[in-house]
């Protein structure tokens, strides 16, 4: 039986639960909002394209229809940006701001491949619309078990990591496209990539600085210092030409060097430098 004080004390209660539901409400859509004008507020995209520009809420893509594949997608990833509530997905559909739309997700259906993430779905958890843009067929590739869930997903974690202690990271991942790749299937032009890079730029320290990691879609069993290249070689195989925003004089020192210590790579291990 309530009395009037029970009924005040169930009434503070409730308003009290109410006014921190709506704090935390506006400080998740603060901080999504932030990261979403950070995230388009640098162009450091690639160059010398050969696909359709498409831009997402958090993420940009170059789409190559003839591989029904993107042969770059881009993106800022802010330590802000690796911490966030919202759940993975799992629904994979087709990109609907391309042309004629993506590949079909049931395409890879007993294909014995991965749909294999360009853009992680783990950096997008603070934003439920980057989440689920994650998921189109646009930002995905063929890539064997043994390399997406291993290497590939141990390096998008080493990335993660360089976000949270630089503050911030431009990233341009994608495949290496060619004419003749063999296709998922003889109906659904899917190429399957022989290589994947991943190119980092370190835009916010004092000493700017990037590296490029070139690996294989296979089992990768050598440390991660083994698929280390200059971008310079990245750019050879693809054609692209990154981070042209920056002064001629410092994108080709960064573009011409594979400086592994000054990212915490020793023996193919990360080691999370001291600051």
């Amino acid at each position: 039986m309530y009395t009037e004080g029970s009924s005040r004390f169930v009434v503070l209660y409730t308003t009290r639960t109410m006014i921190f539901r709506l704090h935390r409400f506006i400080l998740v859509s603060l901080c999504s909002l932030f990261c979403l004008l950070h995230a388009q507020s640098l162009d450091f995209l690639p160059t010398h394209s050969s696909g359709t520009l498409v831009r997402h809420t958090a993420y940009t893509i170059s789409f190559v229809s003839q591989h029904q594949l993107s042969e770059w997608v881009a993106y800022e990833l802010t330590d802000s940006m690796t911490c966030g509530g919202v759940e993975r997905s799992t629904k994979f559909v087709k990109d609907p701001e391309i042309p004629g739309g993506s590949a079909d997700p049931k395409t890879y259906d007993r294909s014995g491949y991965d749909k294999g993430h360009l853009c992680p779905a783990a950096d997008m958890k603070w934003s439920p619309d980057a989440m689920r843009e994650t998921f189109f067929t646009s930002n995905i590739a063929p890539q064997l078990p043994r390399f997406n869930r291993i290497a590939w997903k141990h390096l998008e974690e080493i990335v993660r990591g360089w976000a949270r202690e630089y503050g911030a990271l431009f990233i341009v991942t994608g495949p290496v496209l060619r004419d003749s790749l063999p296709f998922l299937r003889a109906d659904a032009h899917v190429s399957i990539p022989e290589l994947f890079f991943k190119v980092i730029l370190d835009y916010r320290s004092a000493k700017k600085k990037a590296i490029a990691f070139l690996m294989p879609n296979r089992e990768c069993t050598s440390g991660i210092q083994s698929y280390v290249v200059p971008i310079d070689s990245v750019e050879a195989l693809t054609h692209l030409d990154f981070f042209s925003a920056l002064p001629d004089s410092l994108e080709n020192e960064l573009e011409s060097r594979a400086e592994l210590g000054e990212w915490g790579i020793v023996h193919g291990e990360f080691s999370r430098k001291k600051k």
